[in-house]
């Protein structure tokens, strides 16, 4: 499975960016697809996931209200719909393919995408 994401960019506080997370290959082998993402200094965090269906979504609570996952399987794509931005939320933002366990757990996933920067100014 390979997972390509896409979408990020320059923001200014409270504007909005929509990410894209391609699959292609064997997808019948993840369960889910998740976001996380990583800023400079800092771990890797979680930031929302979606089974394979889309009849389940997660959030961190730092993101609840202002974003949104999506997928459209027909597409093989997930999306990220990012409002309401703010300086926290720059960072490289990564899909990966959710294969059981925690969604919220990087450990719980495989097939890591390349990333997205997102940079959100003040």
């Amino acid at each position: 499975v390979q997972l390509q994401a896409s979408g990020g960019g320059l923001v200014q506080a409270g504007g909005s960016l929509r990410l894209s997370c391609a699959a292609s290959g064997r997808t019948s082998t993840i369960y889910g697809t998740g976001w996380f993402r990583q800023a400079p200094g800092k771990e890797r965090e979680f930031v929302s996931a979606i089974n394979w269906s889309g009849g389940r979504t997660y959030y961190a609570d730092s993101v609840k209200g202002r974003f949104t996952i999506s997928r459209d399987n027909a597409k093989n794509t997930v999306y990220l719909q990012m409002n309401s931005l703010q300086p926290d939320d720059t960072a490289v933002y990564y899909c990966a393919g959710f294969l059981g366990g925690s969604y919220s757990y990087t450990q719980s996933y495989s097939f890591w995408g390349q990333g997205t920067q997102v940079t959100v100014s003040s």
